[in-house]
């Protein structure tokens, strides 16, 4: 059974965690799960095993996947059919979407855009409780990056508690160019930060908005940064300075509903 779910697959000596991923072992099995065009997060290949796989990782190249190149023990580890024949492919839990689905879905509804752009959220339970958030408050879509971040992994969607079956999310090869898309077709880009110069109050949501979350220990990145017109934070009151990336998007998306919603006079 090449196709499954790898439930709670921990091995710390293999260097490789995984929360309910799914998973797809052996050469013709991924081959023909990228052939049809299937959503994959990344593929795992053992040293020494690329020239017999070489149409396997073009075709993957091609599609923009990554490829990790490990020492087999790690296969080793990550398999439940002991037959991973040197390649495994980690596949996403749901597919993904364009960008430009996500404005359309802000168009025909008659209203601006509202975008979370996740930067390197690599914990699924905050990716999957951002995506809730999102859904919840109404926006119209979630960007992630391809690199360095979780994808749709089980695990997001179980922690998404249905909401990932109601908002689209687009996979960015690229997320300093999508956020220089975005800023083309008059999207504001706001990021949120501790130490922001704008206080969230203050940031103009009523617009076209996208709003950064960086990653839970180290942020946005410098580029990503440097790409938002705004940097806002949050104003605290407690002893605690920060809040987790979950937490800080929820609080920024309903500031956004706030100012969205009208109010009678």
């Amino acid at each position: 059974m090449p196709f499954h779910h790898n439930n709670h697959l921990k091995n710390k000596n293999a260097g490789y965690t995984a929360e309910d991923t799914l998973l797809l072992e052996g050469r013709n099995a991924v081959l023909e799960h990228l052939r049809a065009g299937g959503t994959t997060d990344k593929l795992f290949v053992a040293e020494g095993a690329e020239g017999r796989l070489g149409d396997v990782l073009s075709l993957a190249r091609k599609q923009g996947v990554p490829v990790t190149v490990c020492d087999r023990r790690k296969l080793d580890a990550m398999s439940q059919t002991d037959s991973h024949q040197g390649i495994i492919a980690q596949a996403a839990a749901h597919a993904y979407v364009s960008l430009e689905s996500l404005l359309q879905i802000a168009e025909e509804r008659g209203e601006q855009p509202l975008l979370v752009v996740c930067d390197g959220i690599a914990d699924p339970q905050n990716l999957g409780a951002i995506i809730r958030s999102a859904e919840t408050a109404g926006a119209h879509g979630v960007i992630i990056p391809k690199r360095r971040a979780v994808g749709l992994t089980s695990a997001v969607a179980r922690a998404s508690a249905g909401a990932l079956e109601h908002i689209g999310v687009h996979k960015a090869a690229n997320l300093a160019a999508v956020l220089d898309a975005l800023k083309e077709k008059g999207v504001w880009v706001f990021g949120a930060e501790a130490n922001g110069a704008m206080c969230l109050y203050d940031a103009d949501f009523v617009g076209p908005t996208a709003i950064v979350i960086g990653s839970e220990g180290a942020g946005m990145s410098r580029l990503i940064h440097e790409k938002c017109d705004f940097i806002v934070s949050i104003p605290l009151r407690g002893k605690v300075n920060s809040l987790n990336a979950s937490n800080a998007a929820a609080v920024l998306l309903f500031e956004a509903v706030r100012r969205r919603t009208p109010r009678d006079t």
